[in-house]
């Protein structure tokens, strides 16, 4: 079992190409024991984004705190504190922070991409 503030986890900055303003805490992952899922938290400043990109896995999000908008190929889709997300695997998406404030979300991903 394992019990932290997320306060009490490194923030890191994410250095991959395109990604403006984010930080990265890993919560948890299969360093802690977690057999199947990683949490990540994830920071956005305003004018801040991820990478625009793709990946074998699905992940899921929940935004915390601000607005944002969710790039894909095809729509951009506004994001709101509460909304939950989906994104399935092979899909190019990006998260956007849309606001002064900071865009958080919690990011779900497998462990099996690690």
């Amino acid at each position: 079992m394992k019990i932290i503030n997320f306060k009490n986890m490194e923030a890191r900055e994410v250095k991959e190409a395109g990604a403006v303003g984010v930080t990265i805490r890993w919560l948890i992952s299969a360093n802690d024991g977690a057999p199947n899922f990683a949490m990540r938290i994830f920071e956005v400043e305003p004018d801040g984004c991820t990478p625009y990109h793709q990946h074998k896995w699905e992940h899921e999000a929940f935004i915390l705190e601000g607005k944002g908008n969710l790039v894909l190929e095809d729509k951009t889709v506004p994001l709101n504190k509460g909304d939950a997300v989906y994104v399935p695997g092979e899909e190019n998406h990006q998260f956007k922070n849309a606001s002064t404030e900071n865009l958080v979300f919690l990011c779900m991903v497998p462990n099996k991409m690690i």
